[in-house]
């Protein structure tokens, strides 16, 4: 019998060990639009506080484009909205080149219900080789409110 013992920690909290990408030097990013005051940048890097929000309402695109392929081995993404009731839907894809014949990874969809439920983390453990290309898209309110998307941290490693 093959057997290993499950060790718990807690939801989002990275292993003691691991080591995310340094995104700044392997990637550029596009994004669809953005706030001034809420950057991509800050969804991206490690000394990152405020997350990124968009400019406008409605679907927004995050790429990165990293400049050799990469292995992902862990992706994790969180968001938050302490205002708005709603349904949000991301869609990840990923692609080995640069003319995005992309391959969804995941597609998941969360109520935001504040006070109670104002805070989605998903941490995916994958094995993607060779990636050129990883896209982020999300649609902040599937009813079509004017609600702006938010990502608070997108973390690989």
């Amino acid at each position: 019998m093959r057997k290993s013992q499950i060790t718990w920690s807690p939801q989002g909290a990275p292993p003691r060990d691991q080591t995310w990408m340094d995104v700044d030097h392997l990637a550029s990013v596009e994004v669809s639009s953005e706030d001034a005051d809420y950057p991509i940048e800050s969804a991206l890097l490690p000394e990152g506080k405020r997350g990124w929000r968009a400019a406008n309402p409605g679907m927004q695109t995050i790429r990165l484009i990293f400049d050799e392929p990469q292995k992902l081995r862990r992706i994790l993404l969180v968001f938050e909205d302490t205002e708005n009731s709603r349904t949000q839907e991301f869609i990840l894809r990923w692609s080995p080149d640069i003319q995005y014949s992309s391959r969804e990874i995941v597609r998941q969809q969360w109520n935001f219900s504040p006070p109670d439920s104002v805070r989605e983390i998903e941490d995916y453990v994958v094995e993607l080789s060779e990636v050129k290309v990883l896209e982020l898209m999300i649609v902040p309110d599937k009813s079509g409110g004017e609600v702006r998307a938010s990502l608070v941290s997108l973390r690989l490693a």
